[in-house]
């Protein structure tokens, strides 16, 4: 699968935490959404999604995960064939703390059908029920219409707005903040 038309229309997906051997599907993710995710996403370096890069990625990741510094998410296909969409929580504070930053993508064939709510969905589970973290941060861009309405429909409640917050593809963007509070927090 190269082009978004070869991606199936799904009735249910699978969400999974990534890991080494899911080097080719999320290299071809970002392949074939490169054009879609690039207003939100930082500028990147040629080869930053090889098969290469994601490898190598994928084994600090794996490393990040067992020392408890991050966890990332994909949805795929039953088979695991494909990656629908993603999500990752990282700088995963404990101490005084206990939160993370959560970011997360969707290709862009899958929008709008409920499956990046499934997949963030399972994330927060992970951070405020395996984990136990008080606090998950979600920012998105002022004219992220669809961000915002997944983050409200998630219980993120609007903290504040961050001028020039993040480099987005090459320019510095504007930041809602957004967070979800863990009410059954429990040390």
């Amino acid at each position: 699968m190269n082009k978004k038309e070869d991606y199936p229309v799904l009735t249910a997906i699978k969400v999974i935490r990534t890991r080494p051997g899911h080097e080719k599907i999320m290299a071809n993710y970002f392949a074939v959404n490169e054009e879609h995710l690039k207003k939100w996403s930082p500028s990147v370096p040629k080869g930053h999604h090889s098969v290469d890069s994601w490898k190598r990625r994928l084994t600090e990741r794996e490393l990040e995960y067992e020392s408890g510094l991050s966890a990332h998410f994909i949805g795929t296909d039953e088979a695991e064939s494909h990656v629908i969409g993603s999500c990752s929580l990282s700088n995963i504070v404990r101490g005084v703390f206990q939160a993370c930053h959560m970011g997360y993508s969707i290709g862009e064939r899958y929008q709008g059908q409920g499956y990046m709510k499934k997949i963030v969905s399972h994330a927060i589970a992970y951070a405020f029920n395996d984990i136990r973290l008080h606090r998950i941060m979600a920012n998105h861009m002022p004219d992220n219409e669809r961000s915002a309405a997944l983050l409200k429909s998630l219980g993120f409640e609007k903290e504040g707005y961050a001028k020039d917050y993040l480099l987005i593809n090459g320019k510095w963007e504007d930041h809602v903040l957004n967070a979800i509070l863990n009410t059954n927090f429990r040390r």
